[in-house]
């Protein structure tokens, strides 16, 4: 798995943490290993400016996907195609602020947008309810599973 992680942001981030989710979520996905992601963390001015142009709306937004080949989750029989699965943008100054609302660490909140972004990318969306039901619900398995594996490393 091809995982490039290029922190532009002025806040410190473990990057390593970030790296395993996105391995463990691409494994779990059935993504093929030779799959390329990129992760890039970007300042709330970076993230404003991208939030405009591609959304539309105002402001700094915690994450963007920018989807590539269009790859869709495999199964553990057939492996999505390797490809570029495409770019996930984090805005860490907006993951403090969500995480402190939560009631989590930030590390936390930036895994869960990480896992939010890549299921983007692999054509998940949240816009109807059901929609939302099933993409909200195969994060919270990523994130749980992650947490156990993780944990035992």
């Amino acid at each position: 798995m091809s995982i490039e992680i290029n922190n532009e942001s002025s806040i410190p981030v473990d990057e390593a943490a970030l790296q395993r989710l996105a391995t463990f979520a691409l494994d779990q996905m059935h993504v093929h290993p030779e799959a390329e992601l990129a992760i890039v963390l970007v300042d709330e001015a970076a993230m404003e400016q991208l939030h405009v142009q591609w959304m539309d709306e105002p402001g700094p937004t915690d994450v963007l996907s920018f989807p590539m080949d269009e790859l869709r989750p495999g199964t553990e029989d057939e492996p999505t195609p390797p490809g570029l699965l495409g770019d996930i943008v984090l805005c860490p100054q907006v993951a403090i602020a969500q995480a402190e609302t939560a009631g989590h660490s930030p590390l936390d909140e930036m895994q869960l947008l990480t896992c939010h972004g890549i299921l983007h990318l692999l054509g998940f969306d949240h816009a109807e309810p059901d929609e939302e039901r099933e993409m909200f619900g195969l994060q919270r398995e990523i994130l749980a599973a992650f947490a156990t594996a993780d944990a035992g490393r």
